[in-house]
């Protein structure tokens, strides 16, 4: 959040205090957990089952054995790292002078220390301005770091805006390829086999003697039964392969490939760590079968998928500059700015993405981050447009050219349209949600590749006979927002003409008409293709298979708004003297444009989805040109949002979250209990006391045993058992790898040798071995929080500083420890839900 940047100054010199409290499971899995197993930093393609997955709590052990000796580098060493040195047994072992990779980084499922990573950042960047001035070549290494992020920005929104078009051309392909094959040359899709044939007439411009139908092909002729059902069987079975090729992929290289994608990315951003999910293998399964699950024909759009495909990219491209590779916040600046990017490549919307990434996704976007993101949105747009995918010469999906001015009169229909994205969206979000909680719960889930099958043949063989539901969603969106012009032989323009009206209003543009028969053929198809999206939409998101919900939201009410703009004009064009009409609508005028209650229906209907306002409304404006018509887009995204809200202040994308139970703190959602932090922290009065360390008086065999029999992720340093005082907090990695390390490369270190954290070690008797000096992986300013600090004070404090745990003191003695994870649970049983739900750390 913007705000997180205003505190920073109040823990300048914090580092190091990750987590106390265990995992309750060591992460997703599709039958055993064996498979994890520790990146490292050049292997971030972990195979493990996250989105939708059937959850194993068999093993709750989510800590390295003591005996590893591979250490984990996906993030950075600090300064004050601990390492050892094999230079005999009179050396003490001292943390700050040889650092130890793996000291200072984080295990998968956990959640990164914000304030610590921020404070390393401080100290590398003035560490090399303080070198910069000792030499020329230290200053050219300094101008090079400030100019790596510009061109990590610039990298990334070359290879988003190539992949992106790829996307867009081979989609476009195998979609076609349901329908029939260009003889010509197989790899050119309906339209630009097309664009060379000097016989195609104007009523059948998508049909040329180069393009024929499966039917065509098999018995010479596209008319008749056997032609349709052919076609209709061809159809079919192309989806099923296209579906089960998906699915399939998914399931055996990248389980992180399916759905969205955006709720891990909102988690990530907030600083969790999901190994694998941003990985390279999810980026090469998740472009093919993006491509392939929406050639299926399925209900769902590739918009919010491209925009995990450009965080993938962007994942990828850091580990060039060691700047983002070894600190887990900078990476995240950059993971914002790749999802304003994958926005901008999904719509053609830069200035859209930037304002979706601030709004929606990101935890934590400095100014910084925000130029960084219009470079990267703008080079992304750049390269789309360069590559030409729609071959319209235009980088919006739909363009349109209205005409005729929106009325005063005109804001009830656009607010009743936001009445119905409201309730749409609310509804939609339950539904779905007690549908994927079902898969979760139930055998349903054991079956993903058979569910996915059953839908794409569902889904097919109700999809075909109607046209309006047999194109893909975008070219739907299209055709609604589309405006009747003379040259237009659409369905949805089948008026009558009068003899005595003018046949041009505005324009290219006809003049408002009585109905005829095709277009209330249109009309029942689209009330018919309403139903079947919005039911189907509902099962279709978040199976197996890369799924975005932009587009079948959009779909939803641009068909709703479609079919309430043609009624407004009947209405008006037989009461044009009422005293509604009156005055700004004559006969022969064209004063109702339906195409634009189809793009007001759509931003409703994605907005009581999405819960999005700003972005949505400047994604609109951008995604069509419609510039002028910001006030209904405007007053629909609002209502929209309200009435939304009144049911539930989720949208689907958090209501996701709380389904998989990642420990997100939502920065929309108010903490208005009066409970204090001793209410929360552990332990409780039942509970055992809390695991200690004291900084002089233990020895290694202790130490050992101690991080042996507990599971939790830090301990609290103190003085003695005796007084509690508190002196700082160690990880449980860092305390392992230390301890391990020095085992294996001092040789005066022993069981019996002292673990001392204080900056001079305490005297030894002479036959006693060289003790064990840790200070150097302490955090030394543990954030801490007296017992009567609001519970209100507190979760704002985990918010904008993006804490993992805090402290509970009482006049300087330790009582005991807040995590996130607390903090959720304790909100969780607030608002009477689960509060097991939460299966993170």
């Amino acid at each position: 959040m913007l705000n997180m940047s205003k505190l920073w100054s109040i823990a300048l010199r914090k580092y190091g205090f990750k987590g106390l409290r265990r995992m309750d499971n060591s992460g997703y899995c599709s039958g055993s957990l064996d498979n994890l197993h520790h990146s490292s930093d050049e292997d971030d393609d972990e195979l493990v089952d996250i989105a939708g997955a059937t959850l194993d709590f068999s093993s709750a052990d989510d800590d390295p054995p003591l005996s590893s000796g591979v250490y984990d580098e996906y993030g950075s060493s600090c300064s004050g790292a601990a390492g050892m040195n094999g230079n005999g047994p009179s050396r003490l072992v001292d943390p700050l002078e040889d650092p130890v990779p793996g000291v200072g980084t984080y295990e998968d499922f956990n959640t990164i220390d914000w304030v610590r990573e921020k404070s390393k950042d401080r100290d590398r960047h003035r560490e090399i301005t303080n070198k910069s001035k000792q030499s020329t070549l230290a200053l050219l290494l300094s101008i090079s770091d400030a100019f790596s992020g510009w061109l990590l920005m610039l990298l990334i929104g070359l290879m988003s805006g190539a992949l992106a078009g790829g996307i867009d051309i081979a989609a476009h392909w195998l979609t076609d390829m349901k329908g029939g094959v260009c003889l010509i040359g197989f790899w050119f899709n309906n339209e630009h086999c097309c664009w060379t044939s000097t016989e195609t007439t104007f009523q059948d411009r998508d049909e040329c003697p180069h393009w024929q139908s499966w039917a065509q092909l098999i018995t010479g002729t596209s008319q008749g039964p056997l032609a349709y059902i052919i076609n209709y069987l061809f159809y079919i079975c192309w989806a099923l392969l296209f579906a089960f090729l998906a699915v399939l992929l998914v399931r055996a290289f990248a389980p992180y490939a399916c759905g969205s994608g955006i709720p891990e990315i909102k988690t990530i951003l907030s600083g969790f760590i999901i190994r694998g999910y941003l990985g390279k293998w999810t980026l090469i399964i998740k472009t093919i079968t993006l491509v392939l699950a929406v050639s299926s024909g399925l209900s769902l759009g590739k918009e919010g998928p491209l925009v995990h495909v450009a965080c993938c990219c962007a994942n990828i491209l850091c580990h060039l500059f060691t700047k983002y590779r070894k600190n887990e916040a900078k990476r995240r600046e950059v993971l914002s700015a790749a999802a304003a990017v994958g926005v901008s490549v999904a719509f053609g919307a830069p200035i859209g993405g930037v304002l979706f990434s601030l709004e929606e996704v990101s935890y934590y976007f400095p100014l910084k981050t925000l130029w960084r993101s219009f470079f990267a949105a703008l080079v992304a747009a750049f390269t789309l447009r360069s590559i030409n995918p729609f071959g319209n010469s235009r980088l919006v999906l739909f363009y349109v050219e209205f005409h005729a001015p929106w009325h005063l009169v005109e804001l009830a229909p656009f607010i009743l349209l936001g009445i119905f994205g409201g309730l749409w969206g609310a509804l939609f979000i339950k539904a779905n949600i007690a549908w994927c909680r079902r898969r979760k719960t139930t055998r349903l889930g054991h079956y993903p590749v058979a569910e996915v099958l059953v839908v794409t043949a569902l889904t097919a063989v109700i999809a075909y006979p109607n046209s309006y539901t047999r194109m893909s969603g975008a070219e739907l969106i299209s055709e609604l927002f589309n405006d009747c012009s003379v040259l237009d032989s659409s369905q949805l323009c089948g008026y009558q003409q009068p003899a005595n009206i003018s046949e041009t209003g505005v324009g290219n543009s006809l003049a408002d008409r009585p109905a005829g028969k095709g277009l209330y053929t249109a009309l029942w198809q689209l009330a018919l293709a309403l139903i079947f999206k919005m039911m189907i939409t509902v099962i279709t998101f978040g199976m197996k298979v890369p799924s975005g919900l932009f587009i079948p939201s959009m779909a939803v009410g641009a068909i709703a708004g479609r079919l309430l703009g043609v009624a407004v004009e009947q209405l008006a064009y037989y009461n044009h003297d009422s005293f509604l009409f009156k005055g700004w609508c004559s006969p022969g005028a064209d004063c109702i444009t339906p195409g634009l209650y189809a793009m007001v229906g759509a931003a409703a209907c994605l907005g009581g989805v999405t819960r999005m306002t700003i972005s949505l409304v400047v994604i609109m404006f951008e995604l069509t040109g419609g510039l002028e018509y910001i006030v209904p887009l405007m007053a629909a995204t609002m209502t929209s949002k309200w009435v939304a809200d009144a049911f539930g202040r989720e949208g689907i994308y958090e209501a996701h979250i709380r389904l998989n139970g990642y420990p997100f703190l939502e920065p929309k959602e108010e903490f208005d209990h009066s409970s204090l932090a001793v209410d929360v922290m552990r332990p409780r009065r039942s509970d055992p006391a809390l695991a200690v360390l004291t900084q002089e008086g233990m020895t290694v065999e202790e130490v050992e045993s101690l991080v042996e029999n507990t599971h939790f992720s830090g301990f609290p340093v103190v003085v003695s058992q005796e007084s509690q005082r508190l002196v700082g907090f160690v990880l449980r990695r860092d305390l392992i790898i230390s301890i391990d390390n020095a085992r294996k490369r001092q040789e005066g270190v022993v069981s019996t040798s002292a673990v001392v954290f204080t900056e001079h070690a305490p005297p030894q008797a002479a036959e006693a071995p060289p003790p064990l000096r840790l200070r150097g992986i302490m955090d030394l300013s543990p954030f801490t929080v007296t017992d009567h600090t609001p519970m209100d004070i507190t979760v704002d404090i985990f918010r904008k500083l993006g804490l993992r745990q805090c402290l509970v003191t009482h006049n300087g003695r330790l009582l005991g420890i807040i995590t996130k994870k607390d903090i959720l649970k304790h909100m969780a049983q607030i608002a009477h839900r689960d509060p097991d739900s939460i299966l993170f750390n």
